[in-house]
């Protein structure tokens, strides 16, 4: 969009890749704080623009002494912000204002206890004696800057902490953002509050007042299409830019055949009824199950879903007089990733299946939820009245069924697959496992297995139950569920879903296997 509104107070973290970058910004959004990651060799005439409170230097891997070491432009010192320097984030400080770095006689990786020995606003509200922390570094500060003190001290690290009282530059060697620093919290919420005197306004409520705003004034008397899957993000998507220009929002719901029980029915009707949006319905079911006829290689599935998603979306969207905007629902990690520390990746991530839309139709983008984690973006459906059912909704990936069934997708395959997913979210839900975990399905297996139903012997289907438990899907373990929940499931689907006489659990970790099974 071409105007941008931003929240009054705000933080800049420049990123030098921690892998804990990103839960900097997090605790600091959980304190009504906004903030924003960026490279660390964001400009400064750019970092002056974006007019921070304060600025945080994260964690890295690198030494301030190696060739080519991440730096920032020294003006940065000049231009009266405080700032926090958070393990190579504090060495690099040190370093560029004239202290000195070494390689450290032992690494410090993992639990540490510190000494508080200057009381000031950075610790202001915790002990000073046997501060536990997390530390992850290998080298140490030997000698301070001109004008910063000594704060805190550990067994291995002489000078644990840092700081400039005057100018208000702070050094930290352990990280504050994890959870493993008890008092951590404390820490960050003293930076923002204390030193950068930030006020607690980033809400839910005034980020849609914002996004409001900031829609009617971009789009003006324009349309707007939006691809429509009942998933959270462009549910949330919809609802929000519905909020800012009513009937000038155009969602198009595609049933490719290949959603969850009753879901297609779903969708119509919260967003019809409840919510009175513009909604193209588009029932394509035949036409996806014609494509996938034969089609066993997973790949294959998804570009054939993918392209004909397209195909169908850009037929529908042509219809729409004055269209001008498409909206998607790119998220703040994907945007992170997009300009990471190591240089830009892919793209950022666009639709499951709008991706290149845009150019193809010269459209311009919308992405309202590009500033906010996941979390984040639940918080705002709850806030813009949206049921709870799509709100904890768990991911579902954007090829559907077709990916939970391997082999060959039948309408016979579909049913059976159908049923049985059903009962292990009905089993999720009334056990109140649904809530605490990251994923839960079922999966259609290739092969046949001997059973008895009755007298008779049998020689039918297997569903796998694949249940997980994450963060953020980069990494996730298998759910230990308790025993008579997973006979309950397997009981219900044995007995209730014709074709299966078998039920396995999946008890594999990602990595080294992937959530989806294709």
């Amino acid at each position: 969009m071409t105007k941008k509104i931003q929240p009054a107070d705000r933080i800049l973290v420049l990123d030098f890749g921690s892998q804990y970058t990103q839960l900097i910004a997090r605790r600091i959004r959980e304190s009504h704080v906004y903030c924003e990651i960026h490279p660390y060799n964001m400009k400064i005439d750019e970092i002056e623009a974006f007019n921070p409170q304060g600025i945080i230097f994260s964690g890295g891997p690198a030494s301030v002494y190696q060739a080519e070491a991440p730096v920032v432009d020294l003006k940065i010192y000049e231009l009266g912000v405080p700032i926090l320097g958070i393990c190579y984030g504090m060495q690099l400080m040190c370093y560029q204002l004239g202290g000195h770095v070494l390689r450290a006689k032992e690494r410090e990786y993992g639990p540490a206890l510190i000494q508080i020995d200057v009381p000031c606003d950075i610790f202001a509200d915790i002990e000073p004696k046997d501060v536990r922390v997390w530390m992850s570094h290998g080298d140490r500060i030997e000698k301070v800057p001109q004008g910063f003190t000594v704060l805190a001290h550990s067994d291995n690290s002489p000078i644990a902490a840092m700081g400039d009282l005057k100018r208000h530059f702070y050094g930290v060697q352990f990280h504050p953002e994890v959870a493993h620093t008890p008092c951590g919290r404390t820490i960050l919420d003293n930076f923002v509050f204390k030193i950068c005197k930030s006020s607690p306004s980033w809400t839910m409520q005034s980020f849609a007042e914002m996004v409001i705003r900031e829609v009617r004034s971009n789009v003006k008397d324009n349309h707007v299409i939006c691809a429509l899957s009942g998933g959270v993000d462009s549910s949330v998507v919809a609802v929000l830019l519905h909020k800012a220009i009513g009937k000038q929002l155009h969602c198009i719901f595609v049933n490719n055949g290949l959603l969850r029980k009753g879901e297609a029915e779903s969708v119509k009707k919260i967003f019809r009824d409840n919510f009175d949006i513009n909604l193209v319905y588009v029932d394509a079911s035949e036409l996806f199950l014609n494509r996938l006829k034969g089609i066993t290689d997973p790949e294959r599935k998804r570009k054939i879903i993918g392209n004909l998603f397209i195909e169908i979306f850009e037929k529908e969207a042509k219809k729409i007089p004055g269209a001008t905007y498409l909206a998607q629902g790119t998220l703040y990690p994907d945007v992170i990733e997009s300009v990471s520390f190591k240089g830009p990746s892919a793209t950022i991530k666009t639709h499951h299946n709008v991706g290149g839309l845009p150019e193809r139709m010269n459209l311009k983008l919308i992405e309202p939820l590009r500033e906010l984690f996941k979390d984040e973006v639940r918080s705002l459906g709850r806030q813009l009245g949206i049921p709870e059912r799509i709100i904890k909704r768990h991911p579902f990936p954007g090829p559907g069924l077709a990916i939970r069934i391997i082999g060959e997708v039948t309408p016979e395959r579909l049913s059976i697959l159908r049923e049985a997913d059903a009962i292990i979210l009905e089993e999720m839900e009334a056990s109140g496992w649904y809530d605490k975990v990251w994923q839960a399905f079922g999966v259609l297996l290739p092969v046949k297995s001997v059973g008895v139903m009755g007298d008779e012997r049998t020689y039918e289907q297997v569903i796998a139950v694949r249940v997980v438990e994450s963060v953020d899907a980069m990494t996730a373990d298998w759910s230990r569920l308790p025993y008579d929940l997973l006979a309950r499931i397997s009981n219900r689907i044995i007995n209730e879903v014709q074709g299966i006489n078998r039920v396995v659990y999946d008890i594999s970790s990602k990595p080294p296997s992937t959530i989806e099974w294709e």
